[in-house]
Formats: C-alpha cells, structure tokens, sequence
C-alpha cells in the first residue's frame, strides 16, 4: 500500500526512428493470438497505410524487448487486455524509465495489430506513464523520489480523512468482510511478485474508500495509487523486496483489526504512517 504528456496516433509522423537505451535482448517474443486476429489486423493496418504491420516514421528496430504477457491476448477486448499488460510491465519494471517502444513492435510481440496497442500507450499517454515522442512511438515518463513523495502527500490528503470518518460510521461487521481483501495482499506480497501484489493492494484501498459511497472518490484514488507504484527512474526491477512487500501487507491486516475494534487512535496511527512511509 505504500507506495506525459497526452499523445495521439497523429503525432507518430514520417521519418526516421530510434531506440530507448540500445539494451540488448533475447529473440523477440511472441503471444499466440486467436487464429486470425494477426492476419485481420494487419490488413487493418495496410487499410490505413502502414506497411507490414508497421507505421511510416516508427524505427521497429533495436527496441527493448519485453518479456512475454501473463497470459495470451485474446481476441475479445484486446484493447484492454493490452492496456493490462503494458501495466504489469511498468510496475515490475520489464517497460523501463526512458525506454522508447513502438507500437508496431509490441503489437508484433502480442500477436495483435498495431490499433489496440497504439490505443493502450494513448491511454498511458494520458495516465502520465508514457510521451509521445514524434516519428518514434513512447517514451517510458522517468520519475524522481520528489514525484512519489507529492503522489503520496496527495494521496494521504484524500485517503486518510475518508478512512478516519470511516472508522467512526462503518459498523464492525462490514470492516469485517474485507478480511479476504487483506489477508490476499500478505499472500501476494508472500509471492513476491510485484504486480501481483500492487494488484491486491489497489483491490484493497479501493474496497476501503467504497464504503464512502463515492465513485469519484475511489477513481481518482486508484489512479494516484496505480502512479504510485510505478519504479523510479534507476531502481532495478522489483527493486521492493520480499520482506518490504510482506511488511507493507500485514499494516493491511493491523489497520483492518484496529477498524473492526473501533480502535480510531490505533487507526489514526496506522494510516498517518502508512502514507508517511509510502512508496
């Protein structure tokens, strides 16, 4: 729980491209797509001039190479399940700080064409995660400790009065059903896998601030949160340890106790520091 610019397809223009950081990889990967989807979209891509699945001014060489998807891209809802995966990939730190990426060669890595993944970096794009960097593709955004640091005031200026009121007005019985909520992030931080648990751990600040009965509260929560936890710019991939992630789970589980107990000093306590040390 601790913890770009807007672009668009137009400003991928003609010319020549580049590259993020010239790393060197294993052979590209590919995710099986559903029979057919590869074939329609590029024909999809011709329609609309590209060139082999490519987009003139697009350099579709040399990039970094990602790591497969967690799972196949099917063909339903493929906008998002890119958009997913392209979101594991900037929090286990597989897309990073300053790497250029192509739509072309990422939509050639999902088995997909370039549409729904040039869609997906738009939309990261507008979240703040990537920029458009013209006749390229993205760049991934590098952040500092001084951005974290203003995510997390933020985020404790919104959430910590939310809970706080909570604490006083939501009946033990209700706290209590968001026990599996919390005891799923210890496991998940267990796994030591951070996309897991960066999942679990927005499932579980989210189930919290519903209780207040503001969707628009529990939107903008998510989206300062999932900010959170993407890696600063030279942090090594998965940079957060087993034992942090595991410490950061079990304040889930002692905020959760002291809420169901109607403890509001033990709360108060828990959720200043919980911010205070967000990362």
């Amino acid at each position: 729980m601790k913890q770009g610019t807007q672009g668009s397809a137009g400003t991928e223009g003609t010319g020549s491209g580049g590259t993020g950081t010239g790393r060197t990889g294993p052979a590209r990967v590919r995710v099986p797509a559903q029979p057919g989807a590869r074939d329609a979209g590029r024909e999809r891509d011709r329609r609309r001039g590209d060139a082999g699945g490519g987009v003139r001014g697009e350099h579709t060489h040399g990039e970094p190479v990602l790591p497969a998807p967690r799972a196949a891209v099917r063909r339903s809802s493929v906008r998002g399940q890119v958009l997913a995966a392209l979101r594991t990939a900037l929090v286990t730190g597989d897309l990073r700080p300053g790497e250029v990426h192509s739509a072309p060669v990422l939509a050639e890595r999902f088995g997909v064409s370039a549409t729904p993944v040039r869609e997906a970096m738009q939309q990261l794009a507008l979240e703040g995660a990537v920029e458009v960097v013209p006749n390229r593709g993205f760049r991934v955004v590098e952040r500092g400790a001084r951005e974290l640091a203003e995510l997390a005031e933020v985020r404790a200026l919104i959430e910590v009065p939310v809970m706080l009121r909570l604490a006083r007005t939501v009946p033990a019985e209700r706290w209590a059903a968001l026990r599996p909520l919390a005891e799923a992030t210890v496991r998940a931080a267990s796994s030591g896998c951070r996309a897991t648990y960066a999942d679990s751990d927005r499932a579980f600040h989210g189930a919290v601030l519903a209780l207040a009965g503001n969707e628009q509260l529990v939107r903008i929560a998510e989206d300062l949160h999932r900010r959170a936890q993407w890696p600063l710019v030279g942090a090594a991939p998965g940079a957060r340890g087993r034992a942090e992630l595991v410490a950061d789970a079990h304040e889930h589980t002692a905020l959760l106790d002291a809420l169901i107990a109607g403890d509001l000093d033990v709360v108060r306590s828990l959720v200043g520091e919980h911010f205070t040390g967000a990362a």
